[in-house]
């Protein structure tokens, strides 16, 4: 039997209590994390209602975990949400950083196995003739051979690098939630321009009628006129109004052609070839479950991101931490050596090194403990971002309850309004053509009547932006259980937002 080198046994038998101590379970230097809270929270939104659109749901969320626009019932903008969600160039640049978040996980959780490498070198070399200690017998030119195997291994024993996987998956996940929140963002941004724009076909629609009603008032007057009954004034009137109501044409037209515009960039198609023929099929404001408030922190992805960064951040306090304590790390090579005569890989030309390595600052200046200082501030910092992202989610859903339930009572009161201004300028052409009022009392009643039907479909707009709005500040069809820990999932969330 071959007996071990003896130099090499010692050396091994040093290791072995290093071992032991890689082998237990490494400490950390983090502080115990404790989420930040913001308490108490309300029991329920103060905008809710119990009755009408808006009524407390069951605790366990029922809101759509699907595409959350399909609640408006509309095979457009169901095509269009699609669209955006594959081409759209700002979540192909939210993507890109969510890839680069994985990368760095991958980065530091690299430092938790042992590193690898080889070194081979065929060097032809020249030493000076007065180089210190040089014997005389020593050549002046000499080959030198070299193929050799390294290991080196640090040995997390304060929990440096757990705590900056830790921190990196963190952000990981925070990054995902970006992902998902500029996601949520544009979705809605595309249906709030898809509302906008079928508003303003309904308005087209309501000129065009207008059109047709002054049309036909202008040729009244120009006949009572021609027989002597009205006067020129009359005519004017007519063609002002007539002419007025055909700018706003052009002014609803143009509005319409950039909102048509910014849909196009949304789904990443030039505006110069995007169209959308008009329409004016209703689309009515959804019923949507509120949930209780509690809920809003698992069903904003921003929130969560927040969340994930205060973790992050708390992590990092340990990895400064651990800049007190020593760093222990084993290295190993072995190799072969020879000038370039004879056999490289013969025994003779073996070498090789094995043994700790212990590293510690003593001195440093400060620079440690500002560094966990800095730390500690950047936790403070995203526990107050925290706080503030969760005020201003509870903001928005409460200004998009109010502004609902408020557009809800100016819609019927406006919708009131057109009814009775129609019945005016009804009352109004009539009496005009019995000769018991001049022409500005139907100009007057027109007027008002195509004010008020505007009126009212701008608030009908109004209130379906605001549902979106609201559908956004809740969440959406997003949940936390979005951002899983494991690797597996993580991959396969980023794979459903490609």
């Amino acid at each position: 039997m071959t007996r071990m080198n003896p130099t090499l046994a010692l050396a091994l038998r040093r290791l072995l209590p290093l071992a032991a101590v890689a082998a237990l379970p490494a400490c950390s230097l983090a502080p115990t994390y404790q989420k930040p809270g913001l308490d108490p929270l309300p029991a329920a939104y103060a905008g809710q209602t119990q009755d009408g659109l808006w009524s407390p749901a069951q605790p366990a969320d029922t809101a759509s975990r699907g595409p959350w626009w399909s609640v408006y019932d509309n095979a457009e903008l169901d095509r269009l949400e699609r669209q955006l969600d594959a081409a759209n160039p700002s979540l192909s640049v939210a993507l890109a950083r969510y890839d680069a978040a994985r990368a760095v996980v991958g980065e530091v959780r690299s430092d938790l196995y042992p590193h690898l490498g080889v070194e081979a070198s065929t060097l032809r070399n020249r030493q000076s003739d007065n180089r210190p200690l040089r014997g005389s017998n020593q050549p002046n030119e000499y080959s030198a051979n070299t193929l050799g195997f390294g290991a080196s291994y640090e040995l997390d024993l304060w929990g440096r690098v757990r705590n900056e996987v830790a921190a990196g998956k963190a952000d990981e996940a925070a990054a995902a939630g970006d992902l998902a929140s500029v996601k949520l963002s544009l979705e809605a941004q595309l249906a709030d321009q898809y509302v906008r724009l079928r508003g303003y076909d309904v308005q087209a629609r309501i000129l065009k009628d207008t059109l047709d009603a002054y049309r036909q008032g202008l040729d009244l007057t120009q006949r009572r006129f021609q027989g002597g009954v009205a006067s020129g004034l009359d005519v004017s009137r007519a063609k002002t109004q007539w002419s007025d109501a055909m700018a706003q044409v052009s002014e609803v037209g143009a509005q319409r052609a950039l909102t048509e515009h910014a849909i196009a960039s949304l789904v990443g198609e030039s505006a110069s070839s995007f169209s959308l023929p008009p329409s004016e099929t209703p689309m009515n404001v959804p019923s949507i479950p509120l949930g209780v408030p509690s809920l809003l922190l698992q069903r904003r992805p921003d929130i969560a991101a927040s969340e994930r960064r205060v973790f992050a951040a708390n992590a990092q306090i340990g990895v400064a931490r651990a800049a007190f304590f020593p760093r222990l790390s084993l290295s190993a090579v072995f190799g072969w050596q020879n000038t370039g005569m004879g056999s490289l890989l013969s025994a003779g030309n073996r070498y090789w090194a094995l043994g700790p390595d212990l590293a510690m600052s003593l001195f440093d200046g400060g620079l440690r403990h500002a560094k966990v200082q800095a730390a500690q501030a950047n936790l403070d910092a995203a526990a107050g971002q925290y706080r503030e992202t969760v005020l201003g989610a509870f903001q928005q859903v409460e200004d998009n309850l109010t502004l609902l339930q408020q557009l809800g009572k100016e819609a019927q009161e406006q919708d009131d309004a057109a009814s009775s201004a129609r019945d005016s300028q009804t009352i109004a052409t009539n009496r005009y053509r019995e000769g018991a009022v001049n022409y500005l009392d139907v100009v007057s009643a027109q007027t008002a009547t195509l004010q008020a039907e505007r009126s009212a479909e701008q608030v009908r707009t109004r209130r379906l932006q605001a549902s979106v709005d609201l559908i956004r500040a809740l969440g959406g069809g997003w949940d936390r259980s979005d951002l899983p820990n494991s690797d597996t999932a993580m991959t396969a969330s980023a794979a459903s937002a490609r």
